[in-house]
């Protein structure tokens, strides 16, 4: 279907809209944090880079990084149109997440870059470990599988 828009109305358009987090990510991880015991976090914090979720006491903020947004080498795709336009666009939010955490580990907090597809059931145990071991924490007990 053609689109409604001129080109710069669609970019005018698209610019207005502002993220709110991928939800669902950020659910499938709160989720594995109940799952394992995993408290003490917060989220939406006044932090820099607006880290997914924060643990202050420990000084340990939280990514979840969606594969498209951030450039998965493994699941990350390239859209066929405008490849020139997406390629810069990826590029950019991998060099910002770059910056984010080089900043955020200057300021004295630990880092974990959690990939959209580490949230899958199966590998719960494995992430709830890394987080437990930034929070410098034994591994936690419980959860699924």
């Amino acid at each position: 279907m053609a689109d409604v828009f001129t080109k710069a109305k669609r970019s005018a358009v698209m610019a207005a809209i502002r993220s709110g987090g991928n939800r669902a990510t950020e659910l499938r991880l709160i989720a594995l944090m109940r799952a394992h015991g995993i408290t003490g976090w917060r989220r939406n914090a006044p932090v820099f880079g607006k880290p997914d979720f924060v643990f202050r006491r420990e000084r340990v903020v939280m990514f979840v990084d969606g594969c498209f947004w951030h450039g998965c080498r493994r699941h990350g795709t390239m859209p066929a149109g405008n490849r020139a336009f997406w390629k810069a666009k990826l590029s950019r939010n991998s060099e910002r997440d770059r910056q984010v955490t080089r900043g955020l580990r200057q300021a004295g907090w630990t880092v974990l870059r959690i990939w959209e597809h580490d949230l899958a059931a199966k590998r719960w145990p494995r992430v709830a470990g890394r987080i437990a071991r930034a929070l410098g924490r034994l591994a936690m007990q419980g959860g699924r599988g």
